[in-house]
């Protein structure tokens, strides 16, 4: 398998850090989580439920570009990547779109504890979203095992 740059796509709660890291771990590549990229003051925004704009996430997008471009080895890296020029920003990587219902992703938002992004940004992220066109697109229905494994034959 050559050496890539592989960014896990979508909305809050459609499971980009548990597939991407599943992923990482089958492949024996690196995994990062876009999340960590942030900048305090987004972190701050979200935690107080106010969506982040263009401008918000420019400089978090720049961050995890240069990673892209710096990466020496297989990584795999679980980033919203909402919009197409967001995705434009991120060059030089390939993309698996993990979509799924707003039901289904207001359901998993709900029970879930340990994140800042509150539940009532949903809307906001599924409004700013543009489906990519030219991404491995996968249905969140399934089980990570069956995603991964699926990410894995498309490699």
């Amino acid at each position: 398998m050559k050496e890539r740059v592989i960014i896990i796509m979508g909305v809050s709660g459609s499971g980009k850090s548990t597939i991407g890291q599943l992923l990482a771990q089958k492949i024996g590549a690196v995994f990062l989580d876009g999340d960590d990229f942030h900048p305090p003051s987004n972190i701050a925004k979200m935690r107080a439920g106010i969506p982040l704009d263009d401008d918000d996430r420019q400089g978090w997008l720049e961050a995890l570009g240069r990673e892209i471009r710096s990466a020496t080895q297989t990584t795999i890296i679980a980033c919203s990547a909402l919009k197409n020029s967001y995705r434009r920003i991120l060059e030089g990587a390939d993309f698996v779109f993990l979509k799924g219902s707003q039901q289904l992703l207001a359901q998993r938002l709900s029970q879930r504890t340990d994140h800042y992004m509150p539940a009532s940004l949903l809307r906001s992220q599924l409004e700013a979203l543009e489906e990519p066109s030219d991404a491995l697109t996968l249905d969140i229905k399934k089980s990570p095992q069956i995603l991964v494994d699926e990410i894995i034959a498309w490699m």
